[in-house]
């Protein structure tokens, strides 16, 4: 009987693991916060998560709440699809699912004056909409491929520079080709600039036409895919027509990998946190481990009740200290941890228990699944400095033989590259946020950030075994332990990154330094 139900509970957690629209039954989504409430507000929202937190999931779930309140229409969009479209053709097409949407929902019951004129409001946005799509032009595609030609330039000649020089922020050429996309993009949208108004009045005689739709919720998932120097520009027009106007947005994005808003020539453009909307974080980091762990084992007992299965037969595919380990390598993300049960418990023994080990021999794997979506995910003139950053700080660690390293909050003030470095490793869970603003032993006046490197970085190094300083977070005094910590310092980075190999990769999975 413990063998088939532990066999549905594993086909529960497959099916769910990547959240899409018309999959099977799903879990709810687990809030131990305000997430849900806020998701369901009539207000403008960005959700921030890292990949693989629940962002859609939430989404989703926000969803069916919506729509139990007469009048609500939800508008679903996966920017994902839209990754490679042109600007300004993807903020059209965009508008084009939206007003799709409004189309579709006019209602059979409506009176047939009011049907008409409704419907050809819809189709004269949807046609001038269509004209403007044939109008763009592709000069931004070319824009975008000298900016990379010229980035991939500057990076071989400095190959062997220190991470001050050579970052994943723009040098001076790269941001002068940067302005001068954005100075394509500011004509090519004027002519979307000019439609707004006119847009947004044929909108209001709309919904006092169609009575049914009172408030239009549209969500844009996985914004971050969109390129992120068009990135600003789609969400100051969503914010601008949603406005005034019974429209809400609700963006689900990874905060470190989005630019959500700029200034230009002294006129801001996106839209700022807290002004134009209000964040939503729904990330659990090992700042506080026990929340986490909790958040997590929730999560499994949701899918045990789906499955038919009691919380003592959850507990039981666990032994030793193998709960907490999968929460570690998952990096207290919901589908990582899920996702390495599943793998652990199809090469686990007949008793089907998870344990320390087992966890261990899978991470190397967990950290290559994590490189690659952080690669596939960037543009190509970030992705070696991005390896380059993995190589550094796990090189730090194994030298140190710590899994947990401090960084002066003033140095990532003062050093903008590693800032950002740092900030995109956290986002692609290959390192995780431990605490901030902690003083250390050995040194006096500056506060410290603390990050733990993946587990995939290190625990398949057989030099290493028994050898790894591993905090335990959930102990009473890991917050003292942590500050005698290594300090990785300026030079440290500079040092590492100029000695770097030319296969990165390959160094960084590698099993063993031989």
């Amino acid at each position: 009987m413990k063998e088939k139900e532990l066999k549905k509970l594993r086909k529960k957690i497959t099916e769910s693991l990547r959240v899409q629209k018309n999959c099977p039954e799903q879990v709810g989504y687990v809030d131990s916060s305000s997430a849900l409430v806020d998701a369901v507000a009539k207000q403008n929202h960005v959700i921030f998560g890292r990949r693989g937190c629940g962002k859609t999931l939430l989404l989703f779930e926000s969803t069916k709440l919506i729509k139990n309140e007469r009048g609500n229409l939800i508008v679903y969009i996966n920017c994902e699809d839209y990754k490679n479209h042109s600007f300004p053709n993807v903020l059209i097409e965009i508008l084009d699912v939206i007003f799709d949407k409004l189309a579709s929902n006019i209602g059979f019951f409506t009176l047939i004056g009011r049907k008409r004129m409704a419907k050809k409001i819809v189709n004269d946005i949807k046609k001038e909409l269509g004209d403007m799509r044939k109008r763009a032009d592709e000069q931004s595609e070319a824009i975008r491929e000298k900016l990379s030609t010229e980035h991939n330039d500057s990076l071989r000649a400095n190959i062997k520079s220190d991470i001050s020089g050579v970052g994943v922020s723009a040098s001076d050429s790269t941001k002068k080709e940067i302005e001068r996309t954005y100075e394509r993009f500011d004509s090519k949208i004027d002519s979307l600039n000019r439609f707004l108004p006119k847009l947004k009045k044929d909108l209001s005689t709309f919904f006092q036409l169609i009575k049914k739709i009172k408030f239009v919720f549209i969500q844009l998932d996985d914004f971050y895919h969109l390129r992120r120097e068009i990135q600003p520009y789609v969400m100051d027009y969503m914010h601008r027509l949603c406005k005034d106007l019974p429209l809400y947005f609700k963006v689900a994005t990874l905060k470190h990998v989005s630019t959500l808003f700029i200034e230009r020539l002294g006129q801001p453009v996106g839209a700022q946190e807290r002004h134009d909307y209000q964040p939503i974080h729904i990330d659990f980091t090992f700042q506080d481990f026990g929340k986490t762990e909790n958040q997590i084992k929730s999560i499994f007992y949701k899918y045990g009740e789906m499955a038919g299965c009691e919380k003592e037969l959850v507990d039981s595919c666990f032994k030793g200290d193998g709960f907490r380990r999968l929460v570690l390598a998952g990096g207290g993300v919901p589908r990582d941890c899920l996702s390495l049960f599943i793998t652990a418990f199809d090469n686990s023994s007949e008793d089907y228990r998870i344990g320390k080990d087992e966890v261990r021999l899978l991470s190397l794997s967990n950290l290559d699944r994590r490189i690659q979506e952080l690669t596939n995910d960037s543009q190509r003139e970030e992705q070696h400095s991005l390896l380059r950053s993995i190589y550094t700080i796990r090189k730090f660690c194994i030298d140190k033989k710590n899994n947990i390293f401090l960084i002066s909050e003033r140095l990532m003030q003062e050093n903008e590259n590693i800032k950002k470095l740092i900030y995109r490793l956290l986002d692609y869970r290959i390192i995780h946020n431990v605490g901030s603003a902690f003083t250390h032993k050995s040194q006096s006046g500056d506060t410290y950030n603390a990050f733990m490197i993946d587990i995939g970085c290190y625990a398949n190094l057989r030099k290493l075994y028994g050898k790894m300083n591993e905090i335990d977070l959930s102990s009473r005094d890991a917050k003292e332990q942590i500050r005698s910590l290594p300090i990785i310092t300026q030079e440290d980075f500079d040092t590492i990154w100029k000695s770097a190999p030319d296969d990165l990769l390959n160094e960084i999975l590698s099993k063993d330094d031989e």
